[in-house]
């Protein structure tokens, strides 16, 4: 399991985390997600055996969210 940490803009009021969060639980190889309200911190794990880092951060931006 790898842990990822990633900032999403979007990621500071309750409809963009939900629709953050379904996006990313519903993707194969993503064990777990949680975001912080407070500045966007996304805190991940991953199986790199079904998913790697630039997928993910791919995966963001194809939905339209902004990282850092």
């Amino acid at each position: 399991m790898r842990k990822m940490t990633i900032y999403v803009k979007e990621a500071k009021s309750a409809r963009p985390i939900h629709e953050l969060e379904d996006l990313l639980l519903k993707e194969p190889g993503i064990e777990r997600a949680l975001v912080d309200i407070g500045d966007g911190e996304v805190k991940l794990e991953l199986d790199e055996t079904k998913i790697k880092e630039s997928q993910v951060l791919q995966l963001l931006q194809d939905a339209g969210f902004h990282t850092d």
